[in-house]
């Protein structure tokens, strides 16, 4: 398969729009567009029955309390794990591109509440299942901003972080029609169940960091 975008070049930078939050001069971040980007694809192979979208950061720090800390910096040799950002699933093989803006424009405090997702295009009308990201772990602990966050929300690495972060779009081929999955799952659920299932899949990586010493030496 091949994966592609026009909002961002794979290996290049994610713009601003994309991210949960972005660089404040004064305030050191405010939130972003937190839209989800344009994402388009091909040669999807025979046999497949429907089509898995995840976005992970493979950078997130392991342990949080180095996070976002003015008497330190969150530094390169931190433990780092995976953050999931979004899972999408249930996309038709016929499908073949997902608009910018369609599943997330703008931060909602306490987390996007729809779990399944209607979409219409030249192809057919479809309904797309999306799971729970780990922003509802990140604030759980947060009354202002605690819930279940489902779909798409963007970028917010620490911004005392000295890693650059890189944001995964993997695309997986399935050769099932649905993943069995309960109502409400999470989309660490739904990455461990696409396995047995995996025909193809194509990736794309974008770039991105809040601390203003890693971003100036980023490119677009």
């Amino acid at each position: 398969m091949k994966l592609w975008s026009e909002t961002f070049r794979d290996g290049g930078l994610m713009p601003a729009e994309c991210a949960f939050a972005e660089i404040d001069p004064v305030n050191r971040v405010r939130l972003a567009g937190n839209r989800n980007p344009h994402l388009a694809w091909d040669d999807v192979p025979n046999g497949t029955e429907s089509l898995a979208l995840f976005c992970l950061d493979p950078d997130a720090p392991q342990e949080t309390s180095l996070a976002n800390r003015a008497d330190s910096m969150l530094p390169l040799t931190a433990p780092r794990g995976d953050f999931f950002h979004w899972s999408l699933l249930d996309i038709p093989s016929a499908m073949g591109a997902l608009d910018a803006g369609k599943f997330s424009s703008g931060v909602t405090a306490r987390g996007k509440q729809a779990a399944t997702v209607g979409w219409l295009d030249g192809s057919g009308p479809y309904q797309l299942r999306q799971g729970i990201n780990d922003y509802t772990l990140w604030f759980s602990g947060d009354p202002a901003m605690a819930g279940d966050y489902h779909g798409y929300d963007g970028p917010c690495p620490p911004w005392n972080d000295e890693r650059l972060h890189h944001y995964i779009f993997r695309l997986y081929a399935l050769d099932v029609p649905q993943l069995a999955l309960p109502e409400r799952f999470t989309a660490r659920d739904a990455h461990d169940a696409i396995y047995g299932h995996i025909i193809d899949e194509a990736q794309l990586i974008a770039a991105y960091s809040l601390n203003p010493a890693v971003a100036s030496t980023l490119k677009k």
